[in-house]
């Protein structure tokens, strides 16, 4: 799909013109989509990884740690942690997400009898959990410790002397159906799994698999947890950073840079294909060269953007920049060529813009700023006027650049606040709300159909104006 664009020439220079969301808009068409209930929103991510929803929530530092993450996940998206963390908080962020939710629990965490209670809250508190189970020198079960054996322990005790001793226990590989039976007769909501010679093998809990229920539409893994991608740079730590964050079992690796058509961004990703064979995510660029030369590279799927988000100065700094929706336009068509989706990333301001990206070709858009209101985004929240906001900065910023030095701290994005918005899945619902009538007005049931179907038409200022609500004072 192409916007008919004109080129001057000036001197020995083309000028082409370029487009975004305000510039255009979608041509409604007969439709045979009865409901907006009707339509799919299934799509991929990368090239082996699906996606329930089109939605991934930014690696910026304001927006996506563990909490984020597990909230995109849960609702079919995707949370790429971001990387102004240390290597472990980074991989640390990682694992809380695989652990968030999982049926069956491999190396569950664990104490010692002879451990202190002290350690052991310590330890419920680092890993955000509620108990432990108890092994021997040898890794046998010799008990496990319950939220109620803790209640008022404050210390000065051994785990052995406040544990429950002869838990009820099931087997490792026994059918969850058996076991799930077992929690119920026994009225219990943890049981660890065990070999033939007691050996700890596993731990399953009824909080898991409750969350499993009420949330079908989960994106999991093989083994039933719930997906998430962690980010590197190209210089520095990212070897050692990358192979933190795989050995967590980071599902996707995000190389995370704002020029992303650049030879080391090209190195970086065939080094991580060839090392580790992850899925590969690198960005941003915003033309079609840029993105063949990264599929080219092994990247497996493509960030679209330089410069349109909303604390983004790239344009205003660097002069440098592609109008977004154009941008993804011409890195689509070559994403769909290679059979690599491409990430919307930016210049979204609303519902409708989110359509118009992936009427462009996205496979997902990518927010910031739409996240960095909600609880579970990692901001501060702060209070002003009586109305509730949270911090939010680009991840070119002066805040997000600390730690560099001077010559490389140039920001290209502003220090924020943002309206305070709720929880994740209300933001998630009033996208997918807009995206859903979006596909109905173009005749489409599935996304694949919206790319095939979408028609856009340029439009005035004037225009622009009537495309808003005007003319009336708004309560």
């Amino acid at each position: 799909m192409e916007i008919e664009v004109e080129k001057q020439v000036v001197g020995e220079k083309i000028i082409s013109e370029g487009f975004t969301f305000d510039d255009v808009l979608l041509i409604p068409r007969r439709s045979s989509v009865a409901s907006r209930m009707d339509v799919d929103f299934a799509t991929k991510l990368t090239r082996n990884i699906e996606l329930k929803i089109p939605l991934v929530s930014a690696n910026m530092s304001s927006v996506t740690e563990s909490a984020m993450a597990i909230a995109m996940a849960q609702q079919g998206g995707f949370g790429i942690i971001h990387r102004n963390l240390s290597i472990e908080q980074e991989a640390e962020e990682v694992r809380r997400v695989k652990r968030s939710e999982n049926t069956i629990i491999e190396r569950p965490f664990s104490v010692k009898p002879t451990d202190t209670i002290e350690r052991a809250l310590a330890e419920t508190k680092k890993h955000g959990i509620s108990g432990l189970v108890v092994v021997d020198e040898n890794g046998k079960l010799v008990g496990i410790l319950t939220h109620r054996d803790l209640m008022f322990e404050t210390g000065g005790k051994l785990v052995g002397e406040v544990m429950t001793k002869d838990p009820v226990i099931g087997k490792w590989g026994q059918p969850i159906e058996e076991l799930l039976e077992l929690m119920r007769v026994n009225k219990v909501e943890k049981v660890p799994l065990v070999d033939e010679n007691k050996h700890l093998k596993g731990l399953i809990t009824a909080r898991d698999v409750l969350k499993k229920r009420n949330y079908p539409h989960a994106v999991r893994d093989s083994r039933g947890r719930l997906r998430v991608g962690a980010s590197v740079g190209i210089r520095g730590d990212h070897k050692e950073r990358a192979e933190a964050v795989l050995a967590a079992e980071a599902d996707v690796i995000a190389v995370d840079v704002a020029h992303g058509h650049m030879e080391r961004v090209l190195e970086i990703v065939k080094w991580l294909k060839v090392s580790y064979g992850c899925e590969v995510i690198a960005g941003n660029v915003a033309t079609r060269q840029g993105c063949r030369d990264l599929i080219e590279a092994g990247a497996d799927a493509v960030k679209v953007g330089v410069g349109p988000g909303s604390i983004c100065t790239t344009r205003i700094v660097a002069g440098t920049g592609y109008p977004q929706l154009s941008a993804i336009l011409k890195c689509a068509e070559e994403g769909h060529r290679s059979e690599v989706p491409v990430i919307a990333d930016g210049g979204m301001k609303a519902s409708g813009d989110f359509v118009k990206a992936i009427a462009a070709g996205a496979s997902s858009g990518m927010f910031g700023q739409m996240f960095g209101g909600t609880d579970e985004s990692p901001g501060k929240m702060v209070f002003r006027n009586g109305k509730r906001f949270k911090m939010y900065h680009g991840m070119a910023s002066w805040t997000a650049l600390q730690g560099l030095k001077e010559s490389d701290r140039t920001p290209e994005g502003v220090e924020s606040m943002v309206s305070y918005k709720g929880s994740t899945k209300e933001v998630v619902s009033n996208l997918l709300g807009g995206l859903r009538s979006g596909m109905s007005y173009s005749n489409a049931r599935t996304i694949q159909e919206l790319w095939k179907n979408a028609e856009f038409v340029r439009i005035t200022n004037a225009s622009l104006r009537e495309s808003h609500a005007h003319d009336v004072d708004v309560i």
